[in-house]
């Protein structure tokens, strides 16, 4: 669970988990009340081109993401639908709907018949009870069908165009709330009387925008109308079969953006004054490179989670090769490349994404980059500082010519200093590293001291900083909750405390293995459990 540090006396102090050598019994815990999640933008882009086909020219804009407890996955949950959302929902819909009809390709993929005339109503049912149950992730009924089919006609007749009748149906389809969100509300359970579960068409969806961020395929559908993703064996053979699919990739990268943040670095910006290593795609690079490394750790090697702080093999482009000032691995694209220690970076917290995201235009920052250590990494809630307290560093002096000296300034403020004492000190070990991740020894012609301490593990430089994060009892975790409120879509609740701590446990149990986490959480009984709808 967060803890909240208190205003006047932050303290990070945080239980480990045991290192057992066997993990114990699954505790009992109270299901929570079902949630409704709208589909995020990559959600919606992802869905689009399953249904499809990639290619299409996607809306830039909808109804944007909030993030919420750190995920925009659990903003989704929480968040409604703007009257101009749905205008721009809308937009899309048509908008996807006519490519879709202009393409030869897409049109015969999508129409399995030939329309007689304008109006085919017999052509255009069997239109939609393909398209239907996949868009909307369900079966139909047949009034459901009526009435898409009735729009169809009636545009046709309209418009003197069978094709152009079923865009509007098509559309119909995109625009309803069973398109754009999850409904999750469960199913008496009768196997637990007075109990509940969520139906094996929810379950199909839970599992692939959970492992996959994007919609079940054929098998999965098949699966739930087969009645097998009600049980835990059914539920089991298709996580095995799912995370053996290069879709869990992406999947796993989906939940890499959302819990570090990495969607931002699409608007990266640096004053290119300050800056001369800064491009236009510099951002796109750096979310790639963490990715690739985490996907290889996660996948390719399946291996301790924590080595994506402390591993020095990583994934490089000629742009970032040249910000790192190693030797391109590559002369397109990434390739693999095993970064000196002379240079002084490894791991995540010696990357790009983190180093130049969590930094200002023109300078670094500590604060922020301390943030990101003790929210992001370690799950520690920092208090929002007290409204019109005066947060900034001083400017650089003579007698403060370095970010140590200035940070020691701003911290005699006995209001800035209860809890910048466990944010800044973090920050100034990333110092060696400018605000657009370029290693440096001095600032203003002084030597930077990048020495300090973490929740007594003491510290030389980032190098050593990345290890004591990586060794913290914080980090494994919260990377166990952050994942399982990405799975979930929400916080877990009082009742659920304890299956988190046990999916924790299997964690450590099983080397800190982020595959197996996933399939963990995804076989939970708290998974598959449904609460009551409030």
């Amino acid at each position: 669970m967060p803890f909240t540090l208190a205003l006047l006396a932050c303290d990070p102090t945080t239980e480990p988990v045991p290192e057992a050598a066997v993990r114990g019994e699954a505790p009992a815990f109270s299901a929570q009340a079902p949630v409704l999640r709208r589909l995020t933008f990559a959600q919606y882009e992802n869905t689009v081109d399953a249904l499809f086909g990639e290619g299409l020219v996607l809306p830039v804009a909808l109804e944007p993401d909030t993030r919420v407890s750190g995920l925009y996955a659990v903003g989704a949950s929480v968040t409604s639908i703007s009257s101009l959302g749905v205008e721009r929902y809308e937009s899309a819909a048509f908008d996807i709907a006519e490519q879709v009809m202009a393409d030869d390709a897409r049109r015969a993929a999508l129409v399995p018949c030939t329309p007689a005339d304008p109006v085919d109503t017999e052509c255009a049912e069997r239109v939609i009870a393909l398209l239907g149950p996949r868009a909307w992730r369900r079966p139909l009924d047949s009034e459901e069908i009526d009435r898409l089919v009735g729009v169809a006609d009636t545009a046709g007749d309209t418009l003197d165009d069978f094709y152009a009748g079923l865009g509007y149906a098509v559309a119909a389809l995109l625009q309803s709330p069973y398109f754009l969100f999850l409904p999750e509300v469960g199913e008496e359970d009768p196997d637990r009387p007075g109990g509940r579960r969520y139906n094996g068409y929810e379950m199909a969806s839970r599992l692939s925008y959970f492992l996959w961020n994007t919609m079940p395929d054929d098998p999965l559908f098949a699966a739930a109308a087969a009645g097998d993703l009600v049980t835990a064996e059914g539920v089991a053979a298709q996580v095995e079969r799912m995370l053996a699919d290069p879709r869990a990739r992406s999947g796993m990268q989906s939940f890499i953006t959302d819990a570090w943040m990495l969607g931002d670095l699409d608007s990266l910006t640096k004053d290119p004054l300050v800056y001369t290593y800064m491009s236009a795609g510099l951002g796109g690079s750096a979310r790639q490179q963490t990715l690739l490394d985490a996907e290889a750790i996660v996948f390719d090697d399946d291996t301790d989670f924590r080595t994506v702080l402390t591993s020095n093999r990583t994934h490089l482009d000629r742009t970032l090769a040249a910000i790192y000032d190693v030797p391109a691995p590559a002369r397109e694209g990434f390739g693999v490349a095993e970064l000196p220690e002379s240079g002084g970076r490894r791991g995540l917290l010696g990357q790009v994404s983190f180093l130049a995201l969590q930094s200002h235009a023109t300078s670094t920052s500590v604060t922020k980059r301390g943030i990101f250590v003790r929210e992001v990494l370690l799950c520690q809630e920092l208090p929002t500082p007290p409204a019109g307290l005066n947060t900034s560093i001083p400017e650089t002096t003579e007698s403060t010519p370095t970010m140590r000296d200035r940070v020691a300034q701003h911290l005699e403020d006995p209001s800035c200093a209860a809890c910048h004492n466990y944010m800044d000190p973090i920050g100034l070990g990333f110092e060696n590293f400018d605000g657009i991740g370029r290693w440096r020894t001095e600032e203003n012609g002084v030597t930077i001291d990048a020495s300090g301490e973490l929740d007594g593990t003491e510290f030389g430089d980032a190098w050593e900083l990345g290890g004591a994060v990586a060794e913290h009892p914080a980090f494994a975790p919260c990377v166990n909750e952050s994942l399982y409120h990405y799975a979930n879509g929400r916080v877990e609740g009082e009742g659920e405390a304890e299956v988190v701590d046990w999916h924790a446990e299997g964690f450590v149990v099983e080397g800190y293995r982020l595959k197996f986490l996933m399939a963990d959480i995804a076989t939970g009984d708290a998974f598959r459990t449904a609460g009551v709808v409030e």
